[in-house]
Order: C-alpha cells, then structure tokens, then sequence
C-alpha cells in the first residue's frame, strides 16, 4: 500500500471469483425443478447468464480497487464507484461496511467516487447491478480493515488477535480493555503490521443486515440540505440556459439578434454549440429571458417528419413474423402498442464545467462517469489526466443519467466561455430533448390444447435504443462468455435476451426483438425491454387463463416453474385477498415477474367507475431477492416501481409530433400525483432465500404493469392493446 496518511488506512481487496458466481448460478437455474404442466419449457438465455451476470463479469479485474478508510475520530469513509440516485444504494452500502466492521452505522459515510480509468467497466450504475456486485467487495474491504484493527489491538495489547472481539466501533480484550478505531488506525495502517485471514460474516451472523433502516440522506433531502449538482458553489461558476431547436436534433443555421440579445441585462455570453444556442448570465431568470428573445434559423432534425402514426407504421411493419401457425390448436393471439415515456426524473439534466487552457473540471449527477470524462476529454482537446469528473449525487434517473449530455454541453460553453458554468436544462427541455424510452410494437401467439399451453411467442418491434454509455463496451467484452448464439448478436438482441425471459412452463417460447432506427434520441428506461415485453405478456397470461377456463392466479400457479416463483406468488394472492368480490366497475388484477436472481407478485385493485379518473386504489406486492439488504429500501423500490407502472399504464406518454413530443411538463406528461396512487400499498420482503442479493431496481415495473393492465380489463370489460390506456391530448403544448 503506499499514498497512505498517518491519519488513515485504505484496504483493498480481492473479489470472489466471478466465473464461479456465474457458474453457480446457471447451476442453481438448471437444477430439476418440479413441472406442474404437462408441456415443459427449455431454459432460456437469461436463465443461464442475465445482463446483472455479465456487469459482474466485466467488472471482477477491478473489484479489487475498492476503498474504505478509517480516520482518528473514528468515523469510516467508503469511496463508492457507483451513482446514487435515489434508490438507496449509499444506505445499503453502509449498512455493508458498518455490519462487516462492527460499527454504529452513523459514523459510516460514504461519498461518491470521482470517476476512475482504472476501475475499466466497474463504474457504470445500471440493470439492477450495484448490490449484486459489490457485495461481495464490499463486505471484504470492511471484513479486512477490521483484521488489521483487530492485530493492532493485539499487538500493543500483546495478546492473540484470536482473543479480540470488536462492538460498536472498538476493539475489545478478554479483561475488559477496550480500544476505539479511531484510536487504533494509525497503528492499523502500519505495513509491517500482521494480520490473520480476513473473512466476512455469514448470513446467520448479521445485525443489520435484512433489517429495515432509514435512507442515511434522508434528513438532508427533507430538510433541503441535500447538495444536487445546482447547489455546489464552485467559484465564478454562472448560470446557463440552451435554446434548443423545435424539432430532435435540430441544428444552428443563423442567430439574427445576437448584438441585441447580448446587450440584455446580465447577459455575458451568448455561443453557439451543437446543440443549441448557449446563454451566460448573471442569474438563471436573465439566462431564461435572454434564451426566449433569441432570433434563430433552424436546420432540420433526422426526424422531422416523424409523427406517432408513422412510427407505429414503422414499427408495426419490422415486426417479425410468428413461425408456430395455430393449424388446429385453440391460441390466442394478441398485439400491443407502446408510447415513447420520458425519463421524468425530478431533477432535470444539470452540470457545472470549469474549462481552463490546460485542464478542466466538471460536475454532475453521472452513471458511466469513466466514458463522459473519456468522451469530454477528446472533445475538448485535452490529455484524459486533465479532465477531472465528480459524481454528484442526482434526484432520480430511471436510466437518463446513463447519458450525460448536460456535462458535455456545459463543457463546450466553458472552453468557448473561457468562464465556469453551472448549466441547467429547463423542464420542458427535459421533457421535450431528453431521452425517451422506446416506443414498441408486440405480437404475441399462444397456443393451447386440454389445458396445457403448447406454444408462447412473442415478436417486439422498438425504436433503437442508444447504449452507447458504456454499457456497450461492457457486452462486448464479456461476449465470449455468453450462452451459444448470444456471443455475436447485436448490443440490443444482447441485452434483450439476457433481461427477458418467461417464468411458466409454456411449451416452446421463444423471444424476438427488430429495431426500427428512427433518429430519435432514446435510452433505457427503467425495466429497460422488460416493462414492456413482460407487461404485455402477463396480459396474454390472463387472456389465457380464461380461454381455458381457470381462474388467472390459479393458472399463473400451474405453469410457474419453480417453488420459490410459486411462493411469492402465494404471498400476494393471499394477502392482497384474491378472489374476494368487487362492485360493479372495479376489479382485481395479478401478474408475477422475473429478472435479475429476484421474483415478484403485484396485485392490485382498480376502480375504473369514472373513466375519466381510474385509480388503483389497493395494491399488494411480494418480493423475493434471496437476501434483501435492507428491506425498507426494498419497500421503497416495489413501490416506485409501482408508481411507474400506473403512471405509463394509464396516462403517461409522449405524443410525439413532427420530430417533437408535444409535452413539455409535469401538467402535460401525466405522471401520476398523490390521487392517482392507492393509499393502501404493502410491500411484503420475503425472509432471506438465499447468501447474496438479487437485483431490485427493475424488478418492480413489468408485474405491476400487468397486474393493473388485468384488473382495467376485468373492470371495464375491454381488452388493453394500447399504452397508455387514456392518451388524449387535453392540453395546450407550449410552442416549439
């Protein structure tokens, strides 16, 4: 170890062996299962390596980088290599350090880590990924510091490190002495100092671990101490504000007023980038007016002529076929629409950029830091040595923050500048240029025959969905692990077939994915394909269910595959009360989900008796991670999740509208409010199932999505095919 203080010490580790994870988890998913239906499904591609397995994967070489100090005073500093954005990754990844160290979680902090070369792919926050592969790391970096806290107590106690315990932050001997690691940590940090093994705790043994805690931020984020990216006071940095053309990528041809604008009161730049026109100003209200008096030309977009009906034409056109005919077998057969979904996070695209001659500093809430520092540098022109990027703590993401266009954008108006800015996308900017999730077309065939399901096929058509964030180059360079037929497939049929998968006995099922390029800006979306895909499939499952005369839980209940699906689908069922009987216009809906070594059940209750305002008024979750962490974090995730699914379910969607969606705003992009979201939710965290934690970001999307797409059907009496069910445009959409 070298670079280190007296003050502190920094332990690094050696991760599990990867290969063995993934191994042993394509092992547990092809062990013999029970099968309930008479027509067994093979394993599909996500059942023997998931996206989550292959993030592992590319990042095992560097999971040793990890660090983690412990200062004189005792308090524990962790430098996370992740972004937090809202879904409780800094408390859960204290609650690792602090279990593993013995020490009071208060005095665990965990600051996010400036992004880092050197830790190659294992800096990209995404798919469910962060607990999955840092535990492991995690825990041992806190199991070794606390060896070496524990062998310096022995050593000026001079006793055997064996004798030693640790509690509540200190080091205690048999007789009763007690040492405090801020007292030991200098001594710690010693080289020469001899350490026993260091191993981490086994499930048994954990306090806080799988008990619920409060979010470590949460006081700071209710009181408004909370620092987002807008709040940092870096000196000099001035508020910046883009005009930006009325269509998707639109281009400068001409400012006809730019000796008039820049003479406006606190206007001090006004550049044009390739985006858009820049502005500079005193405060963000002279930026704002200024950007409005702008005069300027626009060249045309790549989709300018692009209107909701052609898409769907595009994408209905690309889908592929369906290779089982129905011949003489009962089937029922199906076919949905998708709208494109802004991101919506509830802080919009921000940055702070400080590019000088030689050197530059940027600012922002990022996902793939590693790439936007690799992208900034070589188009500022800079060694990549020169360019340093801090991870900002973000409010909310869904997968935008993959991309990190407004730290970019702020870069270019500070070299041209010559000044810091702190760069803000407006909310119609964010809602109108950001990222979309891609709209989709399905088609799906099932066959059956005595009650048994022969054949399930489901054929997606999306907009392509850009991962050229990092995530790319990760499946590139784990392609050589993938299952047959996966190695070479393009970076969407890659990660299609590693997130989608079925959990039920349906005979032959197989999955299809088309890309439609279209020129529109998308990204992943939370559940990335499987909100969709998943969703429209547990519609089917209903569908079929009462083709076949059987009650849709109890049907779900046959053809899941394993016990532990079975499980939480019992929990929910019960619970949540199925079956029990409903008044006219409102109904139950149920669905389960599948993904990343984790399983859920959603049942919800929907009151569609106005059909101008239909509510779910009830919903109960089950949830399955094998070891959730914390369960309160868990909680709020299955609930997001649901919050997600009835907002894109019922309302939430973007019309686009040559070249432009027509929302601008919260008012206009229908995300669901207070009264939109039932008051009675449970969320019901399984006891541990298994030694390490599955995914839980994505996880709480499609079963929701399903479950209130099913229970609209059996209340209204119509089939759902279109998304979002109630899509007019009852507002007036600001100009372009």
């Amino acid at each position: 170890m070298t670079g280190q203080s007296r003050r502190s010490f920094l332990t690094y580790l050696v991760a599990a062996p990867t290969l063995a994870l993934v191994t042993r988890a394509a092992a547990d998913t092809l062990a013999p299962q029970p099968a309930h239906a008479v027509v067994p499904s093979l394993p599909a591609p996500a059942d023997l390596v998931d996206l989550g397995d292959l993030f592992i994967l590319a990042g095992a070489p560097t999971s040793a980088l990890l660090a983690l100090s412990v200062e004189t005073d005792g308090s524990i500093r962790f430098r996370l290599p992740r972004e937090e954005v809202g879904q409780g990754l800094t408390t859960a990844v204290a609650m690792l350090v602090a279990e593993e160290l013995d020490a009071p979680l208060a005095a665990v902090r965990v600051e996010l880590d400036d992004a880092r070369p050197e830790l190659l792919f294992n800096q990209l926050t995404g798919s469910s990924n962060s607990i999955r592969s840092l535990y492991g790391p995690v825990r041992q970096s806190a199991a070794t510091a606390r060896a070496r806290l524990v062998a310096a107590a022995a050593r000026r106690w001079n006793l055997a490190a064996s004798s030693l315990t640790t509690a509540d932050g200190a080091v205690l001997a048999p007789d009763g002495r007690t040492a405090g690691y801020g007292n030991l940590a200098a001594a710690a940090a010693d080289p020469a100092l001899t350490v026993l093994g260091a191993t981490p705790k086994k499930t048994r043994e954990h306090a806080l671990v799988g008990r619920p805690t409060p979010r470590i931020d949460a006081r700071a984020m209710v009181t408004g101490a909370q620092r987002y990216t807008l709040d940092l006071d870096v000196p000099g940095a001035k508020p910046c504000v883009v005009r930006r053309p009325p269509s998707l990528g639109g281009t400068v041809k001409d400012v006809a007023n730019l000796a008039a604008v820049r003479a406006m009161p606190g206007v001090l730049h006004v550049v044009t980038i390739a985006t858009g026109v820049a502005v500079v100003a005193e405060t963000f209200g002279q930026a704002l007016d200024a950007k409005a008096a702008l005069q300027v030309t626009w060249g045309p977009g790549p989709a300018d002529r692009l209107s909701d009906e052609q898409v769907r034409a595009k994408l209905r056109a690309a889908t592929p076929p369906l290779l089982v005919p129905p011949l003489l077998t009962p089937y029922v057969d199906a076919e949905f629409d998708f709208a494109f979904v802004s991101h919506a996070a509830m802080e919009t695209n921000s940055a702070v950029a400080d590019v000088r001659e030689d050197r530059a500093e940027i600012w922002s809430g990022l996902k793939s830091p590693i790439v936007a520092r690799e992208t900034i540098a070589a188009d500022l022109g800079l060694p990549l040595d020169k360019v340093t990027v801090h991870v900002v703590q973000a409010g909310g993401s869904f997968g935008r923050r993959l991309f990190f266009d407004a730290a970019l954008e702020a870069a270019r108006v500070s070299k041209a500048c010559r000044r810091p800015v702190r760069l803000m996308w407006t909310r119609v900017d964010d809602t109108r240029h950001g990222r979309m999730r891609p709209a989709t077309h399905h088609k799906i065939r099932a066959t059956h025959l005595l009650g048994e399901v022969l054949s399930f096929e489901h054929r997606v058509a999306a907009a392509e969905t850009d991962f050229r964030h990092g995530l790319g180059e990760i499946i590139t360079a784990t392609a050589a692990n993938l299952p047959p037929g996966l190695g070479n497939a393009t970076l969407a049929q890659t990660l299609f077939h590693t997130t989608v998968k079925s959990p039920y006995h349906f005979g032959l099922t197989t999955h299809g994915l088309s890309e439609v390029p279209t020129g529109i800006p998308t990204g992943s979306w939370r559940s990335v394909y499987s909100a969709n895909t998943r969703g429209a499939e547990e519609i089917v499952v209903d569908e079929l269910a009462a083709r076949t005369g059987k009650d849709p839980y109890r049907f779900r209940r046959t053809f899941l595959k394993t016990d532990a699906q079975r499980a939480v689908l019992d929990k929910a069922a019960t619970e949540g009360e199925w079956g029990r009987t409903m008044p006219a216009g409102c109904a139950q809906g149920i669905a389960f989900h599948e993904e990343y070594k984790s399983r859920t059940a959603c049942l919800v209750e929907i009151d569609a008796r106005d059909p101008e305002h239909v509510r779910v008024t009830k919903a109960v979750i089950a949830v399955d991670v094998g070891l959730p962490v914390n369960p309160r974090g868990l909680e709020a995730q299955m609930i997001g999740g649901l919050t997600d699914a009835i907002s894109t379910t019922l309302r939430a969607g973007l019309h686009l509208d040559k070249g432009l969606p027509l929302e601008g705003s919260y008012s206009q992009f229908h995300w669901a409010r207070q009264r939109d979201t039932p008051r009675d939710v449970r969320v019901l965290v399984l006891p541990a199932t298994g030694e390490e934690p599955g995914g839980a970001g994505e996880l709480g999307v499609p079963a929701a999505v399903g479950a209130i797409a099913n229970a609209w059907a059996r209340a209204t009496g119509s089939k759902p095919r279109s998304f979002p069910l109630h899509f007019d445009v009852d507002f007036t959409p600001y100009p372009r």
